[in-house]
């Protein structure tokens, strides 16, 4: 092979590690049978999720798993693939369930959560989880919520009184 060649290539797992190293989920789908419509649509709704959609050769992005220790990733690398990777860890899976719900021509094969290995169930289950911000509101209202029963039993006691 050409040194040319090997070194593009190098340089494109390198790219891959990173990218992934950076990411919090990292989904692969398949996407044949998705018209240029379909396809220009997912980048669309992936964009505004902020998820970045990639179209890499399997051997490239198995290298480069590899190296970053998720094997259990490979047998999902068959057949033509896209990966979307999300600095987020719910916004892009949930953005791919999303779209998969409306186009049955895409096929979630499986992915990397938070440095863990999974298959496409268990990403449909993390698309399922609220997203930060709700997440944080939930927290704050569990930590409000003693403070506002304390505050209505201390009124009612007073409204009792008068």
């Amino acid at each position: 092979m050409n040194q040319e060649v090997l070194k593009a290539k190098e340089g494109v797992v390198s790219e891959l590690k990173d990218i992934i190293a950076g990411s919090q989920s990292v989904v692969v789908f398949e996407y044949r049978g998705l018209t240029v419509r379909q396809l220009m649509e997912l980048r669309r709704v992936l964009t505004n999720a902020n998820t970045t959609m990639g179209v890499y050769k399997n051997t490239l992005l198995e290298r480069a798993v590899d190296s970053l220790g998720h094997q259990e990733l490979n047998p999902y690398l068959v057949g033509p693939n896209a990966y979307a990777f999300s600095k987020d860890v719910t916004a892009g899976p949930k953005a791919i369930v999303k779209f998969a719900k409306k186009n049955d021509k895409l096929v979630i094969k499986g992915g990397i959560v938070e440095g863990k290995v999974m298959n496409a169930k268990q990403i449909g289950i993390v698309a399922n989880l609220p997203g930060r911000e709700g997440l944080i509101s939930m927290f704050l209202s569990v930590l409000q919520a003693p403070v506002r029963q304390f505050a209505c039993a201390v009124k009612g006691i007073a409204d009792k009184a008068n």
